[in-house]
């Protein structure tokens, strides 16, 4: 909501959101936040340990430290602040700061209004998932990205009515991240994860209650009693989207639910993340974030019933006639 704020205040936020993004990307890349862990350091300190030029480094961190990331103590002289730990690495936040200010970023500036493929497919010649798997060191950034927030995506779950016992299936579940988060909650589940085989995870830590199964969502599911896909819809359109739906039915029992983890785009003006995560997909991938009319229209036409509608968790069953 842009009400107290000059016009021309909201017009110039928008317009350095590109600088913004990709400074803060760039300035994780160069391994700055960790650089800084120990403590406060002089810029010339920093660019040494970095192999970075020290007045341009000076001016991006003086740029993110006027934002609140980072802190100039001194002249020349950065330091943490709460906002730039968070980008300490190994962090789900230094991952995403990676690629907002990395290949997302690239493909963002060439988003076109012309309705065709994702710019990322005009840039690089192929989708993002391919190129994910031609560049696995992207792949395990991604992986360890779509992690984010696997807390309160478990808390989300929690509005299910568990029985206590059931098979999981996470499809398209990556790393197995949300359901070690569920089994550790909840120690009668079992779980199933179902990724590509270039997914990058530690099979061990899945443990025993837990399986990697390698295979496309789009060919075939396992059998399990409840089904979550968590952030993998929106990720494709609606013909694609509809056909993943398809395949988890052909598994599923009359008494399996699916538990989709995934926004529901409000109507009205209100700041709405999603409503920027949809034009991040014009950018990065075929797919969008849709209201709840579209995701009753999707649901159907992959054979499911919604039955509820939770904060950011849609709980649906199949349809009779699925």
């Amino acid at each position: 909501m842009s009400e107290g704020r000059a016009p021309e205040a909201v017009v110039w936020d928008l317009l350095r959101g590109a600088i913004t993004t990709r400074v803060l990307g760039l300035v994780v890349d160069l391994g700055i936040p960790a650089a800084l862990a120990a403590g406060p350091k002089p810029v010339d300190a920093l660019a040494v340990e970095t192999g970075t030029d020290a007045e341009t480094l000076h001016r991006l961190l003086r740029a993110l430290a006027s934002e609140g990331v980072f802190t100039e103590l001194e002249p020349g002289v950065f330091g943490h602040t709460e906002a730039s730990e968070l980008l300490l690495g190994g962090t789900d936040w230094a991952e995403f700061a990676h690629l907002f200010g990395g290949v997302w970023h690239r493909a963002a500036g060439e988003i076109q209004a012309d309705g065709r493929e994702p710019a990322f497919e005009r840039i690089h010649g192929t989708d993002y998932w391919s190129w994910l798997a031609a560049h696995p060191e992207e792949r395990e950034i991604f992986d360890r990205a779509m992690a984010e927030g696997r807390e309160r995506r478990t808390d989300r779950l929690e509005a299910f009515a568990w029985r206590g016992d059931e098979t999981v299936v996470d499809v398209g579940g990556g790393n197995g991240s949300l359901l070690l988060e569920l089994l550790e909650r909840r120690p009668g589940l079992r779980g199933i994860v179902l990724d590509l085989p270039e997914t990058v995870r530690d099979e061990e830590a899945l443990g025993e209650r837990i399986e990697f199964v390698e295979g496309s969502f789009f060919e075939r599911v396992p059998r399990g009693d409840v089904y979550v896909l968590g952030t993998v819809l929106h990720d494709w359109d609606d013909e694609s989207a509809a056909r993943i739906l398809r395949t988890i039915r052909r598994s599923a029992s009359g008494d399996s639910h699916l538990l989709v983890l995934d926004a529901v785009m409000r109507p009205g003006n209100e700041p709405d993340g999603s409503k920027w995560l949809d034009v991040l997909m014009l950018a990065v991938l075929s797919g969008k974030e849709r209201t709840e009319a579209q995701w009753r229209e999707l649901l159907a036409a992959g054979g499911f019933e919604p039955v509820r509608f939770h904060e950011a968790l849609i709980e649906a069953v199949p349809a009779a006639d699925g």
